[in-house]
C-alpha cells in the first residue's frame, strides 16, 4: 500500500524529550479540562489521521510518541509510512482507545505531523524539480531549535539528504571563519592539521578566484555561495575530478533546476526546514466503539 522509502525509525530517546515538553506545555497545570468535563471516562473511539491536501507524510514516529506518552493503551495502526505521497482524504493512520486520551494528544501529534510533513513535501518539490540532473538536495542547520533530528528525518522522507547535524560532526569553514583565520589557505591548512581522518572538511567560497585558491590548498568539498548559474558552470569545469561542489543561496522552486543543470553535486536549501508550509492533516472520528461509553 505504501511507496515510501525505507527510512530508519527515530530512536525513542530522541523522540520522548521534545514530545514530552510539547505535551506538558499543552496540559499546563490542570490537564485537559475540556475532555475531562465533556467526554465520558469510559468512552472508546476509533479515529483516523487524514490528509487534507496532497503532500509527503513525515512525523509518524513523533505522533505515535505523543499518543503513547498520554496513554499506552492506545492502538495505532499505520496505513501510510513516512515518505509516502498522499492526497486529500487519504488516511495515514488509525487510532483506537480511550476517547479522552486521543483528544488530549491530538493537537501535539498534529502539530508535529503537519510541520514535518510540510518539510518532507517542500523537500520533495525540490527533489522532483532536479530529477535527472544528478544533483542531490540537502538541508542545512537552519532548523527549529530542539527539532533538528525531527526535521532532518523529514528531509530524508522527502527524498533529500542530510548535511551535517551540528558543529561537531564536520568542519565547515565559512566566510567569517576565513576572515578570522587570515585567508582561505590558512584556514584550510589549520583545519587539515586539526581534523581526524574521519572528519570531513568543507570550505565556502564566493568567487571563482577563491575557488582556485581553495582547490590549490587541497579542498575536497567546496560550498559555492550565491553564485550565478554561469559562475557555477565555470566552477564545475574548474573542480571536475578534484572536489565535490555544493551550491547554496536563494534556492527555491523557481531557481533550483537552473542550479542543478550546471553540474553541481549538491544543492543545499534552508527553505525546506525553516520556511516549509505546514501540510494540513486532520484527526477524524470514525466512530465510538460499540458498547463503549454507555
Amino acid at each position: 500500500m505504501s511507496d515510501s522509502p525505507k527510512l530508519p525509525h527515530l530512536a525513542t530517546l530522541l523522540l520522548e524529550g521534545p514530545v514530552r515538553i510539547a505535551l506538558l506545555e499543552d496540559l499546563g497545570r490542570a490537564g485537559d479540562i475540556t475532555s475531562q468535563s465533556v467526554v465520558p471516562e469510559d468512552a472508546v473511539a476509533r479515529v483516523s489521521l487524514t490528509a487534507r491536501e496532497a503532500g509527503i507524510v513525515a512525523g509518524l514516529d513523533v505522533a505515535r510518541t505523543a499518543f503513547r506518552l498520554v496513554d499506552t493503551s492506545l492502538k495505532i495502526a499505520v496505513i501510510r509510512e513516512d515518505g509516502t505521497r498522499v492526497g486529500p482524504g487519504d488516511d495515514i493512520a488509525l487510532i483506537e482507545g480511550p476517547a479522552r486520551s486521543i483528544l488530549t494528544a491530538e493537537r501535539v501529534a498534529l502539530n508535529f505531523m503537519g510541520h514535518l510533513s510540510g518539510v518532507a513535501t517542500a523537500t520533495r518539490s525540490l527533489v522532483d524539480a532536479v530529477e535527472g540532473t544528478g544533483a542531490r538536495i540537502c538541508c542545512t542547520r537552519k532548523t527549529t531549535p530542539g527539532l533538528r533530528a525531527f526535521e532532518k528525518h523529514a528531509v530524508l522522507a522527502g527524498g533529500g539528504v542530510n548535511h551535517r547535524f551540528g558543529l561537531d560532526d564536520a568542519i565547515l569553514i565559512k566566510d567569517n571563519h576565513i576572515a578570522a583565520a587570515g585567508g582561505i589557505t590558512k584556514a584550510l591548512s589549520a583545519a587539515q592539521q586539526a581534523a581526524g581522518h574521519m572528519t570531513a572538511i568543507e570550505i565556502e567560497v564566493d568567487t571563482l578566484e577563491q575557488l582556485d585558491e581553495a582547490l590549490a590548498a587541497g579542498a575536497r568539498i567546496i560550498l559555492l555561495d550565491n553564485m550565478t548559474p554561469p559562475e557555477l558552470e565555470a566552477a564545475v569545469k574548474k573542480a571536475v575530478g578534484k572536489a565535490a561542489l555544493e551550491a547554496s543561496g536563494k534556492i527555491n522552486l523557481e531557481t533550483v533546476r537552473a542550479v542543478a543543470e550546471t553540474g553541481v553535486d549538491y544543492i543545499s536549501s534552508g527553505f525546506i526546514t525553516h520556511s516549509a508550509p505546514t501540510l494540513d492533516i486532520g484527526l477524524d472520528f470514525d466512530a465510538l466503539v460499540p458498547g463503549a461509553g454507555d
